[in-house]
C-alpha cells in the first residue's frame, strides 16, 4: 500500500511549539474518561524550529478528514483498504453513535438557538476570533456556520496531516476517542489532557481534529497551508519564514460549506499571556488587529482573562468585537464600561466550580436576578458548569462599531 499513499504523505515533524507558564485546566469533578486517556499537567517544552511540511494534496485530505470522522472515503481513495478492517468498522460504528447522539443534543438545540437570538450577530461576524479554543472548530462552526472566517489560538501544537505511518497504526482509533471524549460529552477540551494526547505520533497537534470537525460538520476541505506570523503581524507561508523560532507558528485551512460558501479556518499555537506575547511582540494580536471587527467567542477559558496579565488579549478583544458571546471563564463583568456595552444575558449564574471558585462575581449574580431586565432561556449546556439549566452565556453588543 506504501505506493498508493506517496501523494500525499506528510512530514511527521511538528511545528514549534509554544510554551505557557500557565495551562489551561479542566473541572475535576468529570466523570473518568477511557481508561487510556492520561490526564497530565505536564509542560509542553518549547521544540527546535522544523522544516517546512510538504504540500499537501487536499483530494487526499479531504479522504483522511472522512477517515478520521470515522465516514466514508472516496471509491478511489486508498484508504477504501483501511474502511474495510474490522478495527475501522467498529470505529466508525462507534463514532457515528456519538456524533447522533451530539448531533441531538446539542447540535440541534444550539442551531435552534442561535437562529432566534443571534441571526443578526450571525449576519455581521464575517471574522470570528475564538481564543483559548485549541482544536475546537465543531462549536464554532455550529454557533456562526455563516462566518467567513474562523481564528482559533491554542497552546497545543499545530500537527500535520496524518500520514500513513499514523493511519495504520492500531493506536489511532483510540487516540480520536480519547481526544474527542470531553468535548462531546461536556463540550470542552481538557487542556492538560491535550497536552498530551496531541504529542503522539498518531496525532501530533491540532491540526487532524480541526480536519474531523470540518467533516463531521459538513465541509469539504479545499486547501491546507501551514503558515507562521511574522514579529509585524502577517501570516507567511511557513516555508518563508525559516530560521525565526520566535514566529508564532499556524495553519490555514480553506473548506466549503454544505451550501457552497468558501470559509477559512485559521489555528496558531500560541501563549496569549502578557508576558509570552512580549517574547513575540505580540504579532499575533497583531495579527488579529487587522482583520477588522470581530465577533470573539470565549468559553471554558478557565478564567485567565479575569487575570492581569492576560490585559493584551483581553484589551484587544473589548477594543475591536463588535460582540463578544462567552460563558463566565471569559472576560470578568468589571472590565466591561457599561456605557460602551449593551449585554443580554443566557441561563443560569451558579458559582464556579471549585476549582475556580475565587473567580465568582457578584456582579453576575446581581444581573440574573434583575426583575426587569431577565436572563433569557439556554436550551443546551456549555462550560464547566456544562448541565443543562447550569451554564450561562453573555451576549456582549459594543454600543460603537469599531474602527476598520
Amino acid at each position: 500500500m506504501a505506493f498508493a499513499f506517496h501523494r500525499w504523505l506528510i512530514s511527521a515533524a511538528l511545528l514549534t511549539v509554544v510554551a505557557c507558564s500557565e495551562r489551561k485546566s479542566a473541572p475535576t469533578q468529570l466523570a473518568s474518561p477511557p481508561a487510556q486517556a492520561p490526564d497530565s499537567a505536564t509542560a509542553v517544552a518549547p521544540a527546535p524550529a522544523a522544516p517546512a511540511p510538504a504540500p499537501i494534496d487536499t483530494s487526499d485530505v479531504q479522504d483522511v478528514a472522512a477517515y478520521l470522522a470515522g465516514m466514508p472515503v472516496k471509491q478511489a481513495s486508498p484508504l477504501r483498504t483501511f474502511t474495510a478492517t474490522p478495527g475501522w468498522q467498529r470505529f466508525a460504528a462507534d463514532a457515528d453513535k456519538s456524533w447522533t447522539n451530539y448531533d441531538a443534543t446539542r447540535t440541534s438545540k444550539i442551531e435552534d438557538w442561535a437562529k432566534l437570538e443571534l441571526d443578526s450577530v450571525r449576519r455581521t461576524s464575517p471574522v470570528v476570533f475564538y481564543p483559548f479554543s485549541g482544536p475546537d472548530l465543531l462549536n464554532a462552526a455550529t454557533v456562526f456556520p455563516q462566518s467567513g472566517t474562523y481564528v482559533l489560538v491554542g497552546l497545543e501544537p499545530v500537527g500535520t496531516v496524518p500520514g500513513q505511518a499514523s493511519l495504520e497504526s492500531p493506536k489511532l482509533y483510540n487516540a480520536v476517542k480519547t481526544s474527542l471524549w470531553s468535548v462531546l460529552n461536556f463540550s470542552f477540551f481538557r487542556t492538560n489532557s491535550m497536552a498530551v494526547d496531541l504529542k503522539s505520533l498518531e496525532l501530533d497537534g491540532s491540526l487532524p481534529l480541526i480536519l474531523l470537525f470540518a467533516a463531521r460538520t459538513h465541509h469539504q476541505i479545499t486547501s491546507v497551508k501551514y503558515l507562521r506570523i511574522s514579529p509585524e503581524g502577517q501570516a507567511l507561508p511557513a516555508d518563508s519564514a525559516q530560521g525565526n523560532a520566535k514566529l508564532v507558528p499556524g495553519v490555514e485551512v480553506a473548506m466549503r460549506a454544505a451550501d457552497g460558501h468558501e470559509q477559512k479556518v485559521y489555528y496558531f499555537s500560541a501563549d496569549l499571556s502578557d508576558w509570552k506575547l512580549g517574547q513575540t511582540k505580540g504579532s499575533i494580536l497583531q495579527y488579529v488587529r487587522s482583520l477588522g471587527p470581530l465577533t470573539t467567542y470565549v468559553k471554558s477559558a478557565t478564567y485567565l482573562m479575569h487575570k492581569p496579565y492576560f490585559s493584551q488579549v483581553r484589551n484587544l478583544i473589548l477594543e475591536r468585537s463588535r460582540y463578544v458571546l462567552q460563558d463566565d471563564s471569559g472576560i470578568a463583568m468589571k472590565y466591561f464600561k457599561p456605557a460602551d456595552w449593551q449585554f443580554i444575558h443566557y441561563g443560569t449564574y451558579r458559582r464556579p466550580i471549585p476549582m475556580f471558585a475565587k473567580h465568582y462575581q457578584p456582579a453576575l449574580t446581581a444581573a440574573y436576578r434583575d426583575s426587569v431586565n431577565k436572563a433569557r432561556p439556554l436550551p443546551f449546556g456549555t462550560g464547566y458548569n456544562w448541565r443543562v439549566n447550569d451554564s450561562n452565556l453573555l451576549l456582549a453588543k459594543h454600543r460603537v462599531e469599531p474602527a476598520s
